[in-house]
């Protein structure tokens, strides 16, 4: 098995395979592919659940309600100033920020080898 190449953050921002860098990590914007088309890594690991969706809520949440609060209290345009321009990029902010942190978690995975939690003795197969 080949090692890890290049930062697990370079590799996130790029949606790149976790192991050789080079090949896709999605198939869609975000579906994940069945494995590397260039070093031929099995994505049946990647598992990221709810991971990504709780840190795009608490980041882009915390961004947004600052600079709509910022753009209030400095500028105090009206209301559908305010919808018009942080509605749009508030939607922007949190799917940019899902497609980075969906490859950053499944990368983080590969890295630290992590799988689903098992008791002694008991294979993945017996827990279903």
């Amino acid at each position: 098995m080949a090692e890890q190449t290049g930062s697990l953050w370079k590799t996130a921002l790029r949606g790149r395979c976790p192991r050789c860098g080079e090949g896709r990590l999605y198939d869609g914007f975000l579906q994940v592919a069945d494995h590397c088309d260039h070093c031929g890594l099995d994505y049946g690991f990647a598992d990221s659940g709810d991971g990504p969706a709780v840190f795009v809520i608490m980041i882009v949440g915390f961004l947004a309600t600052g600079g709509v609060l910022y753009t209030e209290f400095t500028y105090e345009p009206p209301l559908w100033l305010l919808v018009a321009i942080w509605g749009p990029l508030t939607v922007i902010l949190c799917l940019s920020f899902l497609y980075w942190l969906k490859g950053a978690l499944i990368g983080q995975q590969y890295l630290t080898k992590a799988e689903q939690g098992q008791r002694e003795g008991q294979s993945h197969k017996d827990q279903g």
